[in-house]
């Protein structure tokens, strides 16, 4: 496992997201050592293609807190966000994400570009790389089964 208590929860939600057969990222929302958001992505199951596992954390604890400004939390999540995760995550004013694996194909906190350290931006978001090798080897796992699949 992560060896980090917080984002050994982030894949225990993205392990649910994998039973759902949907692409297995997960994430929890941490404020005062306590999770307050957790999500995994549900865009088949909800045909819905803001349904990534960050949204549905922020909107969890934005509810919870009863703000949409969660300017106190930390964000941990399996895999880099998207360019849309990280508006939200700027939006709701998340002040640090930890990343337990980067996508060279879509991210937006360095890999691809980088949303959440942008000087044109007036928002500025912390980004920790944890390099977990769970978060990357669930990802790959994933993928290669769904390729064999169509094989």
């Amino acid at each position: 496992m992560a060896g980090n208590p917080f984002l050994e929860e982030a894949i225990k939600e993205a392990r649910l997201s994998e039973g759902l057969d949907e692409v297995p990222v997960g994430a929890v929302i941490v404020k005062d050592n306590k999770i307050i958001g957790r999500g995994h992505n549900l865009k088949e199951m909800r045909r819905d293609s803001t349904a990534h596992a960050e949204i549905l954390a922020i909107r969890e604890a934005s509810k919870n807190l009863d703000n949409w400004r969660l300017s106190d939390c930390e964000l941990y999540v399996t895999l880099e966000p998207c360019a849309m995760c990280a508006g939200a995550i700027l939006s709701s004013r998340i002040r640090k994400v930890y990343v337990g694996a980067a996508d060279s194909t879509a991210g937006a906190c360095g890999s691809v570009i980088n949303v959440l350290q942008n000087d044109a931006l007036n928002k500025w978001t912390e980004v920790i790389w944890l390099y977990d090798k769970e978060c990357s080897m669930i990802l790959s796992d994933y993928f290669k089964a769904k390729r064999e699949k169509r094989l």
